[in-house]
C-alpha cells in the first residue's frame, strides 16, 4: 500500500468517526470467515459499520480527533465498530454477538459520545433499552403529569357545571 492509499484510508476512517456517535474497538482473533461475515450482517442491519484497518492507520485518524487517547489499545488484531446514532445499538449487536459466540470478538475499548468506556461498562450499556424506547418511555412520562392534569380540569368543569345546574333547579322549585 502505497503513500496515497493509506491517507485515502485515514481520511475515510477519520471522516467515520467524526461522524460517530461511538466506536468500539475489539479483537477479532480466533473468528471464522462466516462468523466474521455474520457479526458484519447483523451490524449493517442496525446502521452499524465494521472496519478493520491497520493500527498505525487508526491511530493516525484518531490523532485529528477529539477523542480521548486510546492509542494503546491498538496491539493485535483490531476491529472498529463504528455506531453513527445509536451508541446502545451498536453496543448490543456486539454483546449479543459476542455472548453467543465465546466473547468473540472481545471488546478491548470503547469510546462513547467522547468519553472513554470499559468493556463492562459497554456491557451495561448494551443493556439499556434502544433509543426508539427510551424516547417513547420519556414521552409517557411527560405526558402522564398532563392527562392527569387534563383529567383534573374536566372533573372540576363538570362539578362546577353540576352546581350550577343544581343552582338552577333548586331556584325553578322555589319559584313554583
Amino acid at each position: 500500500m502505497n503513500r496515497d492509499d493509506k491517507q485515502v484510508v485515514v481520511d475515510e476512517l477519520q471522516t467515520k468517526l467524526r461522524g460517530a456517535n461511538a466506536f468500539y474497538l475489539t479483537d477479532f482473533t480466533g473468528m471464522s470467515v462466516k462468523q466474521m461475515t455474520e457479526f458484519r450482517t447483523r451490524l449493517r442491519k442496525q446502521g452499524v459499520d465494521y472496519m478493520v484497518v491497520k493500527n498505525t492507520l487508526a491511530q493516525r485518524a484518531l490523532q485529528g480527533l477529539d477523542v480521548p487517547d486510546v492509542a494503546s489499545f491498538f496491539s493485535g488484531p483490531t476491529g472498529l465498530v463504528i455506531g453513527r446514532d445509536d451508541a446502545v445499538a451498536a453496543a448490543k449487536v456486539l454483546s449479543d454477538f459476542a455472548r453467543e459466540f465465546d466473547n468473540k470478538p472481545a471488546v478491548k475499548l470503547g469510546v462513547v459520545e467522547g468519553r472513554e468506556v470499559r468493556p463492562d461498562q459497554i456491557k451495561q450499556l448494551s443493556e439499556l433499552p434502544s433509543r426508539e424506547v427510551l424516547l417513547a418511555q420519556l414521552a409517557g412520562g411527560l405526558q402522564a403529569p398532563m392527562s392527569r392534569l387534563a383529567g383534573g380540569m374536566q372533573s372540576l368543569v363538570a362539578g362546577l357545571a353540576r352546581a350550577v345546574d343544581a343552582l338552577r333547579q333548586q331556584r325553578e322549585a322555589a319559584e313554583s
